[in-house]
């Protein structure tokens, strides 16, 4: 379950950067390329927020979908399984547009 790393690392980042001060929200972006589970993810969450004193902290997920582009027609396809192929003309000439995003995009504090 390398939801429970995502987490720890997630956690060490804002407190890292809230310098002291309380989060109430970390906002993510994850890609479906990710291979990351949400609710194992929020689960996560709670367990090492909760023990790093953040017990408060809301985890909001975004999930991108895995987007291609193909460069044989230039059609964009959004990707259910990780094959990246065109889903208009079936080559696999494609170029990536999202995805593979992992990224903690903003936090709040609380008023002290």
């Amino acid at each position: 379950m390398h939801e429970l790393s995502l987490a720890t690392a997630i956690v060490r980042t804002a407190a890292k950067h809230a310098d002291g001060q309380p989060v109430t929200r970390v906002t993510v972006r994850i890609g479906h390329l990710r291979q990351v589970v949400p609710d194992a993810l929020a689960f996560s969450w709670e367990v090492v927020a909760a023990q790093s004193g953040m017990p408060d902290a809301e985890l909001v997920i975004e999930e991108v979908p895995a987007v291609v582009e193909c460069l044989a027609c230039g059609d964009r396809t959004t990707l259910d399984l990780p094959v990246l192929a065109c889903g208009s003309c079936g080559g696999f000439d494609v170029t990536l547009r999202s995805g593979e995003e992992l990224l903690v995009v903003s936090m709040e504090l609380a008023d002290v």
